[in-house]
């Protein structure tokens, strides 16, 4: 009866070691997740170039104010001016 039972620790021993460090895992991942996407290339999966700052960060904080300044900026005087100049409509082919 005792050889049973030491052939089922082994197993068990195992389970929780890897339950463990599973736990450990996500603990760890939760704090580099962000750091490490970050740092990631545009052409390796990671966020491009004009993406806003993460919140809660002091580059967040002026990128707000920035954001809040163009909202109150008053309009253009010729509201056309911004806009792109389009192609007339005789120049486009049409889709068949």
């Amino acid at each position: 009866m005792m050889s049973v039972r030491a052939r089922h620790i082994a197993p068990i021993a195992a389970l929780a070691l890897a339950g463990v460090l599973l736990g450990g895992c996500s603990s760890i991942n939760e704090k580099m997740g962000p750091a490490v996407a970050d740092t990631l290339p545009a052409w390796a999966g990671g966020l491009p170039k004009d993406v806003p700052p993460r919140k809660g960060t002091p580059e967040y904080d002026a990128y707000m104010r920035e954001q809040e300044r163009k909202r109150l900026e008053p309009a253009p005087a010729n509201a056309n001016a911004s806009a792109p100049q389009s192609a007339s409509p005789q120049s486009l082919d049409p889709v068949h």
